[in-house]
């Protein structure tokens, strides 16, 4: 069975389709907390119009290097260049053009729906008129038009994320980040959640997501870097990662009492992998494979064949998968 060790890999320079400037560009960005590295050296471009995400399990790097793109802290080498701007000497300049969603929400639980809207607007200098117009509109793009009166203590968690992330946008920014955007909600309410962030890419919006969850990242992203220890294994599109370190397919496996009979295993797919609770076998036609354990003699407690994700290309980069 195969072992791997972590790789990094610079970031080539992406622009927009019109060939404009990037509205992130990064290079050997680091940063240092005393002797952790946190993000080491890493390259990477966000073009306008772009969904780009940070993949990786927590402690990866992936919020440190949304903070410093947000200009909430500040780098510790390499340069960066958010929307054409230096955040060392333009922070505040880059924060007024800034969506923030960060990991927890930050609402007053106390005031309605709307009023946290419109007491947000004030700090970007904006006309009262202007905040409430705003602010209607984006209630009814986070579906809580009809909440604008009620308090905020008693909405359920996936309402209270879409109010952060209307709140977010209520200055019209250029770039909305958003950090582990889901983190806690049901299924139901991560799927209207990706459907307002699908409905603002496609009017343009720049985003940019951190996340642990491989389907996450999949449906949002039009390209992603995989990070790993604070470094870039791996950029692309989602299907160009797959295709570029996994098969189409993967059999899972699971075994009585867990003892998997790995020698037994040999020669059937691609790449294996043997995880505490299952082993992963790797190839371009998952019936196959299975019908080779079976003629085998091996006789698995169950077996599935599934397409390949990216939590198969954080395995074959790491060794790991993104909850160890």
């Amino acid at each position: 069975m195969q072992s791997h060790s972590p790789s990094s890999l610079a970031a080539p320079a992406h622009e927009s389709p019109t060939g404009e400037e990037p509205v992130v560009s990064a290079r050997g960005l680091a940063k240092h907390f005393d002797e952790l590295v946190a993000v080491d050296s890493v390259d990477f471009d966000i073009a306008k119009g772009e969904s780009f995400g940070f993949l990786g399990p927590n402690g990866a790097g992936k919020t440190s290097t949304m903070r410093m793109i947000a200009c909430m802290s500040p780098k510790s080498a390499g340069t960066l260049r958010v929307l054409g701007m230096d955040p060392d000497t333009d922070g505040p300049a880059i924060r007024a053009r800034i969506g923030l969603v960060p990991q927890e929400d930050t609402l007053d639980l106390q005031l309605t729906v709307l009023d946290n809207l419109m007491i947000y607007g004030r700090y970007f200098d904006l006309p009262k008129k202007v905040i409430r117009e705003r602010a209607q509109r984006l209630l009814e793009f986070a579906e809580l038009g009809e909440r604008a009166a009620d308090t905020v203590e008693p909405l359920s968690g996936g309402m209270k994320r879409r109010l952060t992330i209307a709140r977010a946008l209520i200055s019209e920014p250029d770039l909305l980040i958003l950090d582990e955007p889901t983190t806690g909600l049901d299924p139901q309410a991560r799927h209207l959640l990706w459907d307002r962030l699908y409905r603002l890419k496609r009017q343009g919006v720049t985003l940019v997501i951190t996340t642990h969850y491989m389907d996450e990242a999949e449906q949002l992203c039009d390209r992603l870097v995989v990070m790993d220890k604070g470094r870039i294994a791996a950029l692309g599109s989602p299907a160009e990662l797959i295709e570029q370190y996994s098969t189409r397919e993967v059999l899972e496996l699971r075994f009585h009492g867990g003892e998997a009979p790995v020698e037994r295993l040999e020669g059937i797919a691609d790449r294996a992998e043997v995880l505490p609770d299952r082993v992963l076998l790797y190839s371009s036609d998952g019936d196959r494979a299975l019908e080779e354990v079976r003629a085998r003699g091996i006789d698995p407690l169950n077996s599935l064949v599934r397409r390949s994700t990216l939590e198969d290309v954080f395995l074959s980069l790491t060794g790991r998968t993104l909850v160890d």
